[in-house]
């Protein structure tokens, strides 16, 4: 079987699923020509264009879309030749979904329950075409190592508004008042679009004093590494698909903590999910006062569940056949 793999965006939920089409069927990636010459390029690009996608559609029997953004919603409206599956993680839901032409999709993978519940909600005459297949991880990559707790929390994510780190830092601030023993480990990419807001953060640590209390480490390059400081891992945004790095952190040997945004439940048990800093607060310490054993107990209900749901081998292989049988629809 011929499969067309189409991403721009990052790989960094990808590779091992292009590595299993690979290993199955002949595939290959949509690539754009264009003409550089300024007095050529507005005229002969949009042509070029159109014809670089017509080839590639009718070339492949199905073609795959890791995210359901520009480039799907492009495609979507052009002369369907073969069956189209999408991947839609989070914000193209809210950026692209509306610009797509569903009716030429085949079959469109959400990763969460409850993204599937909002899709359906804006898209119910193509809720049928639906499929929940979650994120997944690698569970050789990340692997869980013993250390001993010494109140290390962490968080690893953009630094962007949506993940509100800043109000994280200030519940810590709150932690601190009943028990000043604990450490804040902050891991990731500033991005320039939210400058401010990376600044804010920064002034924040400080007009608080709690510099010695807080680290921030930049990009992570290792996270298997970076989990291995951690103790417990927060997920303190208000908006996720369904995050990866609690999958890596408690795969890795941390216990998370997660917001209650929606979806959260599908992630962890419910008793480790908190709305309000308060009740994140309380379940800090509460684990934090539990004796070794019993917090070894809470990681492994975490882990199993990790382990049954988000195993990359089993996901890559739902995602293969699922395109497989899409693709068989229009054998020629």
């Amino acid at each position: 079987m011929r499969i067309g793999v189409v991403i721009e965006e990052t790989w960094g939920f990808f590779q091992e699923i292009y590595t299993e089409f690979q290993s199955s069927h002949q595939t290959n990636r949509f690539k754009a020509r264009q003409v550089k010459l300024p007095t050529l390029a507005n005229r002969i690009n949009p042509i070029l264009y159109r014809r670089d996608w017509n080839k590639f559609l009718a070339e492949n029997q199905v073609v795959f879309f890791e995210w359901a953004s520009d480039l799907l919603a492009y495609a979507s409206k052009l002369p369907k030749t073969c069956g189209i599956v999408t991947r839609l993680h989070r914000y193209e839901l809210y950026r692209w979904a509306d610009k797509i032409n569903w009716a030429n999709i085949d079959r469109i993978i959400l990763v969460s329950q409850a993204k599937r519940s909002e899709f359906s909600q804006l898209f119910p005459e193509y809720a049928p075409k639906v499929v929940v297949i979650p994120e997944a991880i690698s569970l050789s990559r990340f692997q869980p190592s013993t250390k001993v707790f010494n109140g290390d929390l962490g968080v690893l994510c953009h630094l962007k508004p949506r993940k509100r780190v800043y109000e994280l830092i200030l519940a810590f601030y709150e932690l601190l008042q009943v028990d000043d023993s604990f450490h804040l480990h902050i891991g990731g990419a500033r991005r320039e679009r939210f400058e401010d807001y990376y600044q804010a953060i920064q002034s924040l640590v400080k007009r608080l004093n709690l510099e010695n209390k807080v680290t921030f480490y930049g990009p992570v390059d290792e996270p298997e590494k970076w989990y291995q400081r951690i103790d417990i891992f927060i997920s303190n945004s208000f908006s996720e698909g369904l995050q990866v790095s609690p999958m890596e952190a408690v795969a890795s040997g941390c216990f998370c903590l997660s917001h209650a945004w929606d979806g959260a439940d599908e992630l962890l048990p419910a008793e480790d999910i908190y709305l309000t800093d308060g009740d994140l607060v309380a379940k800090v310490l509460e684990y934090a006062n539990r004796a070794p054993e019993e917090r070894r107990s809470k990681r492994e209900v975490q882990y199993q569940l990790v382990q049954e749901r988000f195993d990359i081998n089993k996901i890559k292989l739902q995602i293969r056949e699922l395109v497989e049988e899409v693709g068989n629809g229009w054998v020629r």
